[in-house]
């Protein structure tokens, strides 16, 4: 499925992002507390004048470069939806050129790798994914993952499978559960109305019959992957991580993401936007100015930022807890 745009310029060299000092130790609360943004009108299509002409190119197997900047001080690489494919993170790519460039994944069993088999369980896919991008993660150069759904909980661990001189400096991880959080429901009782209904796509694709039953096709087939994680402790990576959640996303139990702060040791934060489950698409570029100030490291200085500590030891608390309600985890 093909789901995923104003211009946002960023300087072109930046310093890396640091984790915040912790604050001394105080009572926890009972709901952690959690960023909402601002609503704000949808973002205009991006328009081809809005960035100047880049063509897109592939790279080996795995990436599609939507808008190549190889001189870009930062590297983003994007993993898709379950049945989600690279194209659905053109519009992101051009509203970050030239600052960032987008490396977004091409997953094997859909687009232009459907005769490409799908790994047989996650973990098999995580080690696939790390040994196609390690080589373009040189020590010294700049590099963040955004994931989505499915996405999101690949892009984690397939950071934390990269060696420690090759792991990006910022995770962030959009409409899904912590790591110990997610579920193993399949979604055998959807039919297909329902299954684009939940993804937000079915305007995309419900007036073309073949579009439907690839769309599906490219969900099942990564439904069934998603059914094989499993969640093992292991040391939090050093990455900053940053967890979104839509407003109006009806596949989370909660926008409380605060679950994930116990896997990181580096500076945490979690932040309510408006949209649905999906926030990059083929047609909205999704959080692009948060992602620009991410990346230039303006973040850091937000003083209403959620406290790095608290969130994380209210996560740590929570960590072999389940959702409270069980919601199909994409």
């Amino acid at each position: 499925m093909s789901p995923t745009t104003p211009t946002s310029p960023g300087p072109t060299a930046r310093p890396p992002l640091t984790a915040r000092p912790r604050p001394a130790a105080a009572p926890l609360p009972t709901t952690p507390a959690v960023r909402r943004a601002p609503a704000a009108p949808a973002a205009p299509a991006v328009t081809p004048s809005a960035v100047p002409a880049a063509r897109p190119r592939i790279e080996g197997d795995w990436f599609l470069l939507p808008a190549p900047r190889p001189e870009a001080a930062v590297r983003l690489f994007c993993f898709p939806h379950a049945g989600g494919d690279a194209t659905a993170f053109t519009p992101l790519a051009r509203a970050l050129a030239p600052a960032t460039e987008v490396w977004a994944l091409r997953p094997p069993a859909r687009g232009g790798r459907s005769r490409d088999p799908m790994p047989a369980d996650f973990a098999a896919l995580t080690a696939e994914v790390a040994a196609a991008i390690a080589p373009h993660l040189a020590p010294g150069r700049r590099a963040a993952f955004y994931g989505q759904s499915f996405g999101a909980l690949l892009a984690y661990e397939v950071a934390r499978a990269l060696p420690a001189d090759r792991r990006p400096e910022l995770v962030v991880v959009a409409g899904a559960p912590s790591p110990a959080e997610w579920t193993e429901r399949e979604s055998k009782d959807l039919d297909a109305a329902e299954l684009l209904r939940l993804t937000g796509l079915e305007e995309l694709v419900s007036a073309d019959p073949e579009l439907v039953e690839l769309a599906l096709a490219g969900i099942r087939t990564d439904l069934a992957v998603s059914a094989t994680y499993r969640h093992h402790p292991h040391p939090p990576l050093a990455s900053a991580l940053y967890a979104l959640a839509g407003a109006e996303d009806p596949m989370l139990a909660t926008t409380d993401l605060s679950g994930w702060a116990a896997h990181t040791r580096g500076a945490f934060d979690q932040l309510v936007l408006p949209g649905g489950h999906l926030l990059a698409t083929v047609d909205r570029p999704g959080p692009v100015d948060l992602l620009t100030s991410l990346l230039s490291g303006r973040a850091a200085a937000d003083p209403t930022t959620v406290s790095t500590a608290t969130a994380r030891a209210t996560a740590t608390a929570r960590a072999t807890a389940t959702a409270t309600e069980e919601q199909p985890s994409w």
